[in-house]
Order: C-alpha cells, then sequence, then structure tokens
C-alpha cells in the first residue's frame, strides 16, 4: 500500500541518502563555507544583473545574462524569457539551480549511490517549482492567453480532463489508438510461427527472389513491445532488414499477468531465445543463425549465447546486442531505483499483484527526465493549449508489458546489484556460463545520449568479450539512436573493429580514434551481417514442414493489454 503512494520509491532508501548527504555536510566546514561564498557571490552577480535589467540599459539580451541554461535545457528558449520581469525569473531560478548542484555533489564521505538520489531528489523540487510551469510566470503562455482570448487555457482545461478520465478508466494516451499493431504500425508481412506460454515467434515474408542462408533471430527486451523495431514502413528495422535479403524471426513476448507470478529468468531464457532458437531449426534445418537483441533482450541472448557455448553448442553464426548491457556497474541514471532498499519494497509492491505494472515502471523512466517528459508535457498541453498528436515511437512507448514477480525480482538482484553474469556467477542449469566462452564476432551498438544504457557500459563488452568485435556510437537515445533508418537526418556514428587478441582502449581513447560517418549505421550491419553469412539461397518455406502458421504477424500476444 505504501509503495502505490510512492510510485514505487522507497522511503527508506531517500531517507538514507537524504542522511548519509547532510551528516557528511554538517562535518564539512570547507564545503559549508564554499556553498556559503557561492550564494553571496550568486546574490551579488544577481543584484547587479537585475540593477542593469530594471534600468534598461541597450544590449540587454543572451550575452547579458549572468548564467546560462545547460546545452540540453530547452525551457527557457523562447526569446519572451529575456523580456523584464521574466528575465529576473529565469536566472534567478536557474542561479539556484547551479546552487544546488553544487551543494548535491562534492561532499566527501557520502557514498556514489546516495550522492546521485539526493541530486535527483533535488531536481525533482527544482523541475516542479521552474517558472515555467506557471501560468502567471511564463511568458510564452502570457502571450498565448492575450493572442487567443483565453482559449488556450480552455483547450488545456479540455486535454487535462480528457487525461484525468483515462487515467481514471485505465484507458491509453489519448491518440495512441491511432497506432495499433497490425494496422498503422507493426505492418511487415509475415506469419507466427510458433508459440509458448510466454512468446509467438513471428517469421517475416520474402520480399527478394534470393535471401541469405542464414536468418536473424531477434529477442526485443520482454519490458517492451516488439514492434519498436516494426514501427511505421519507412523506419522500420525489420522491413529494412528484409529488404536488403535477409530472413528475419521476430520474439513477441506475452503480457504476463498474475498467473504468470512465478515466470523466472530461467523461464525467459527456456521459453525465450532458446525455444526460439530451435523452432528456427525445424524450419531451417542446418543453418547458423544471426542472434540480435534490444536493450534487456541482448542481455538475455548474451546469457543464452553463454550457455549454448558451454554446451559446444554452434547453431549461432553471430550475436549482435543493441543497446545492451553486459556489465551493469554503471547502469546509468536507472541505478537511482535500484539499491538493496529499492528492490525489497518492489519485491513487496510485487507480491501482493505478481507483477511489475506498466504505470509503475513509466513513472520512473518519466522521472529520469521529467522536465522533458512531465512538466514541459504539461505547460504545453495544459498551459498552451498545444496538445501534439502522438507519433509511433511515442505511441509504442504507451504500450509497455508487465513483468512476472519473480523474472523482475531475479533480475533486478542478479544483474543490476550483484553484476552475477559480468563476475562470473550467473548459472544456467546449474553451470555457470560467461560471454567470455562465446567464439563469435560481435555487433554492439551504443547510443549517444542513452540513460538507460549508457554507452560506456555498453562498451565494457570491450573487457568481457575476447572475440572480434564490431563497436558502433550513433546519435540518439535509448530508443530514437536504434530507430535510426536511413535518410532520417542529422544522424551520425562513430565505428571500430577490435580484433581477437587487440589491446583494450578506454572508451575515450576509442572514440577519438572511431571512425566518423554521416547517416544510419543500419547499412553498414546489414554489409556486416552479410559479410559473416556463407551464400544467397532461394527463400526459405513459411513455418515448419507439413504445419501451417499459427496465424498472421503481428500475431495475438502483442495486443494485449
Amino acid at each position: 500500500m505504501q509503495a502505490r503512494r510512492t510510485l514505487g520509491l522507497s522511503p527508506a532508501s531517500l531517507g538514507l541518502a537524504a542522511a548519509d548527504w547532510w551528516t557528511h555536510l554538517a562535518a564539512s566546514p570547507g564545503k559549508r563555507l564554499a556553498l556559503a561564498g557561492s550564494a553571496l557571490r550568486n546574490a551579488a552577480i544577481y543584484a547587479e544583473y537585475c540593477a542593469r535589467a530594471i534600468a534598461h540599459r541597450p544590449g540587454m539580451g543572451d550575452t547579458a545574462n549572468c548564467i546560462a541554461a545547460t546545452p540540453n535545457d530547452r525551457r527557457f528558449a523562447d526569446p519572451g524569457w529575456q523580456r523584464y520581469p521574466f528575465n529576473l525569473l529565469q536566472q534567478a531560478f536557474l542561479l539556484q539551480e547551479d546552487w544546488w548542484r553544487n551543494a548535491t555533489s562534492g561532499v566527501r564521505g557520502v557514498s556514489r549511490h546516495h550522492e546521485q538520489v539526493v541530486a535527483f531528489a533535488a531536481r525533482q523540487w527544482l523541475d516542479m517549482l521552474a517558472p515555467t510551469n506557471s501560468p502567471l510566470t511564463n511568458p510564452e503562455v502570457i502571450d498565448a492567453t492575450l493572442r487567443t482570448g483565453g482559449m488556450n487555457l480552455v483547450e488545456g482545461t479540455k486535454a487535462w480532463m480528457d487525461d484525468l478520465q483515462r487515467v481514471m478508466t485505465g484507458q491509453p494516451r489519448a491518440g495512441t489508438e491511432n497506432f495499433l499493431p497490425g494496422k498503422q504500425v507493426a505492418l511487415t508481412p509475415g506469419k507466427v510461427v510458433f508459440r509458448n506460454r510466454l512468446i509467438e515467434l513471428i517469421q517475416y515474408s520474402p520480399t527478394t527472389a534470393q535471401v541469405w542462408a542464414e536468418p536473424l533471430l531477434v529477442v526485443p527486451a520482454w519490458i517492451m513491445k516488439y514492434y519498436i523495431l516494426d514501427l511505421s514502413p519507412q523506419n522500420s528495422m525489420v522491413k529494412y532488414l528484409v529488404d536488403q535479403g535477409h530472413t528475419v524471426f521476430m520474439i513477441s513476448w506475452k503480457n504476463p499477468g498474475p498467473e504468470d507470478r512465478e515466470l523466472g529468468m530461467d523461464d525467459y531464457l527456456a521459453l525465450g531465445p532458446l525455444a526460439a532458437l530451435d523452432a528456427v531449426g525445424r524450419i531451417q534445418p542446418g543453418r547458423k543463425v544471426h542472434a540480435v537483441g534490444y536493450c534487456l533482450g541482448g542481455t538475455l541472448l548474451s546469457i543464452a549465447a553463454a550457455a549454448l557455448a558451454a554446451k559446444d553448442d554452434e547453431r549461432l553464426a553471430t550475436v549482435t546486442l543493441l543497446a545492451s548491457q553486459i556489465d551493469f556497474t554503471e547502469p546509468g541514471e536507472l541505478s537511482l531505483f535500484i539499491d538493496e532498499s529499492e528492490v525489497s519494497f518492489l519485491e513487496d509492491m510485487m507480491w501482493a499483484q505478481g507483477y511489475l505494472d506498466t504505470t509503475q515502471m513509466a513513472g520512473a523512466f518519466e522521472m529520469l527526465r521529467s522536465y522533458d517528459l512531465i512538466w514541459s508535457r504539461i505547460t504545453r498541453d495544459y498551459l498552451m493549449g498545444q496538445r501534439r498528436p502522438p507519433n509511433d515511437l511515442m505511441a509504442w512507448n504507451a504500450d509497455a508489458t508487465r513483468m512476472p514477480a519473480r523474472m523482475h525480482s531475479e533480475y533486478l538482484r542478479g544483474l543490476y546489484l550483484n553484476n552475477d553474469l559480468a563476475e562470473g556467477r550467473w548459472k544456467v542449469d546449474g553451470q555457470t556460463v560467461t560471454v567470455e566462452d562465446v567464439p563469435l564476432p560481435w555487433f554492439v551498438v551504443g547510443t549517444e545520449a542513452d540513460h538507460v544504457a549508457p554507452w560506456r557500459s555498453v562498451y565494457k563488452i570491450h573487457l568481457l568479450d575476447h572475440s572480434e568485435v564490431t563497436f558502433v556510437l550513433t546519435s540518439g537515445g535509448h530508443n530514437a539512436g536504434i530507430v535510426s533508418e536511413p535518410g532520417h537526418p542529422r544522424r551520425h556514428y562513430h565505428w571500430a573493429l577490435h580484433k581477437h587478441g587487440s589491446a583494450f582502449q578506454a572508451p575515450e581513447q576509442w572514440l577519438a580514434q572511431a571512425t566518423p560517418e554521416d547517416g544510419s549505421w543500419w547499412p553498414r550491419w546489414s554489409a556486416w551481417l552479410g559479410a559473416h553469412s556463407s551464400q544467397m539461397t532461394a527463400p526459405p518455406r513459411m513455418g515448419v514442414a507439413g504445419a501451417k502458421p499459427l496465424m498472421d504477424a503481428p500475431g495475438s500476444y502483442v495486443l494485449q493489454r
């Protein structure tokens, strides 16, 4: 009950972080003196700024600001924020934000995790109290109100009432009904050729007269619907691969319910990639398989590849990881929500309902970028009255899946808390497995702005695997960096091949020496897959010989809510 009230955040974890920070700050006179000096300097700078602003001195503009927003902060980009008195408000806020950033970092003795949690909590409060969030202190809202005679507020109220009704009735976000799998998204033709209690396996129809002999098996993360990789036809990775002559098989995960509470990581491994690999082998016997994993699907695929290697099973040809981590010592901002207290709190909450709900996961991701995903949307939708219809990626993002209690607990503890896979303690069927034993070429993609799987964490594959690794660092974030089709504007990437036996390079050293390229990384990956394939051949049959496919793509599991 408490977890539901706090959106799954552990009060004990937050309290420990606050106590750690406050106790060490109280015992750090040098840090307190530095903060006091910073406050006095900021006050003097701000007083001088106010004097110039009130006097309306010429040349007052961006260059005269006493502090600038960070490059990624677009809240004050509108020219109205340079007008008096709004310039005073935004400068006061930015100075306050800068002071708290200094106050919550660099306190000697505070654990790194607690420092991150305190800084995160301070940022949440500051984002909530920003002058952009009030119709009385936001010049964009005031200008829109005067220009429209208040109709922006009327439209915003309608949008707020509609959203409130949808939340109360459990309906999806407005506009997402225009992106239904099989109708507007997930349109690549194919057949469901295998099903068990956890997955449906989709085989996509060929579009070329000849295909590469080795098929692709794609393992998406189980916390998301698979069609992130098959959105609209123009940005579908599946369609692109099929058009390049690849035979693609896709796992579509079931959306688990209370009856699946005891499904664990071993079940997800056996009923997921291993069962799918067996099914692909029955359809294309004797063919090796290019295995592809996205996000946590890539982590699960790495476990599967390690388990196969431990048994000398040589059915895989290559492994591709897309924004996937194997070492979880630096998991990015998600680590804010993962410690012993937090995991125990989540386990208590999941015990009551049997799974982790989609809304509980979505809330955590939104808080990581609260001024982008929460407050800016509130300002735009409710104060400006400018509700934007969702695009295919936004609609997919709102179509999340639940996670069984046992599996979620096992992967949080085994991967995030204990880092068992990277440190040689992960067991499959009682046998310890490690990616170090996988003797295959790897193609690994990290994204520059990834807050879920930071690229430096993804890059640690170089420390864990001793085979050939082609590493790509692409522009964009965790989703947009992967869904980066050819022709997408302003895309770029770096890449380099790390040969077996080569010396390790630190991430910064690698970036300085990697080859820069403009455009999408998809063509390079397709060429890499071709280079590690044997020959072109006639397309395989759809499904197992003598058995009809179960149904058309996208199947039934992807439609489960």
